[in-house]
């Protein structure tokens, strides 16, 4: 099962309390104040692991309490430190402050950590407090209460090429044949009712990994469909391929289906419709109104985007596709490395 979003509380540990106690031994006179110090409480940390890809082991595990500190003892011996616990989420998880909605942080990097909750400190024992004028104090300090927070977990996907389009646009299809992936297929709408992630291998130790999102309706970005739930996973892609059903069997006009998606997209994130873009004319195979298809053509060409034709099932344009992808994608990396020297050349 996907999930992507959950709530989850988290606790650090408690600080331990000091402690009043008083020296008893035989050959020390007068004794004297002896009583330890509490141990720290436990830390809370939220770490990115590439192993994960949902936030299902979270949503039947809600709490997260650190481990709380010893209290301190006599013979000035302080408690033991609790142990910190650590939540692992996947790459590209979000952390919101569940009741005001304020990002906190975005764990897009394997191995990355953020402190979630800080463990409360150990309270101070008599032996502290004892000064030339106060010998033989009889008080002690409490330990703190470990903070505690409520956090809304959302996973964005981290995928350099996203697919868009209709249901039964040929999304899964497409994906299945270029990766490994092995997505649900079947001939009714909303087939796909969660993203899946597969990997393209170019050859030469050369990878790029490709995101196919639940079909898009018109009014997704408002809640219709699935769309308003599973556009956030396309945020992070490089490259956006519209997939559009130029066959007949559609019964909808593919030019008014690009249109409509690219429409969504703007509402959602108007920087999506910005985002670098092929147009895929999909179900070659299937085509039985060649005009469907040089309608959609000459729509890309008034737009200048690169135009492709392919046929999933016959495998009819994939390479070509999937090698204008890859040049495509390293296009936009070395633009990214030049945006970045750019950058340390103006901070120098």
């Amino acid at each position: 099962m996907f999930i992507d979003r959950v709530k989850i509380r988290v606790q650090g540990g408690h600080g331990g309390n000091g402690v009043t106690a008083f020296r008893r031994e035989k050959f020390v006179p007068r004794g004297g104040p002896s009583g330890g110090d509490g141990g720290r409480g436990g830390d809370i940390w939220i770490v990115a692991d590439s192993s994960l890809n949902t936030l299902l082991h979270l949503r039947y595990n809600p709490e997260h309490v650190a481990d709380r500190g010893r209290h301190g003892e006599g013979s000035n011996c302080s408690g033991r430190e609790g142990e910190d616990r650590t939540v692992r989420v996947p790459v590209g998880t979000q952390i919101f402050e569940f009741t005001s909605g304020e990002l906190l942080r975005d764990l897009a990097v394997d191995g990355e950590r953020w402190l979630a909750a800080k463990g409360g400190r150990g309270g101070f024992g008599n032996s502290h407090f004892a000064t030339s004028t106060n010998r033989a104090p009889r008080y002690h300090q409490s330990g703190s209460e470990g903070e505690e927070l409520e956090l809304q977990l959302e996973l964005k996907l981290l995928a350099d090429v996203g697919l868009v389009g209709f249901p039964n646009a040929g999304k899964s299809t497409l994906i299945s044949v270029i990766s490994a992936a092995k997505p649900k297929i079947a001939d009714y709408p909303f087939t796909t009712l969660e993203p899946n992630l597969g990997v393209v291998d170019l050859g030469d130790f050369r990878t790029f990994v490709v995101a196919d999102i639940p079909g898009l309706i018109e009014g997704a970005h408002e809640g219709a469909g699935l769309g308003d739930r599973f556009l956030r996973h396309i945020e992070r892609t490089k490259l956006l391929l519209h997939l559009v059903d130029v066959s007949s069997s559609s019964g909808r006009d593919p030019v008014s289906d690009y249109l409509t998606v690219k429409r969504e997209l703007q509402a959602y994130n108007p920087q999506l419709a910005e985002r670098p873009q092929i147009v895929v004319a999909t179900k070659l195979d299937a085509l039985d109104e060649p005009e469907r298809l040089s309608s959609l053509r000459a729509q890309a060409n008034a737009e200048g985007l690169p135009f492709f034709e392919i046929s999933s099932a016959t495998n009819l344009g994939t390479k070509e596709l999937v090698a204008a992808i890859a040049v495509r994608l390293d296009e936009l990396r070395e633009a990214d490395a030049s945006k970045e020297l750019d950058v340390i050349e103006l901070a120098l």
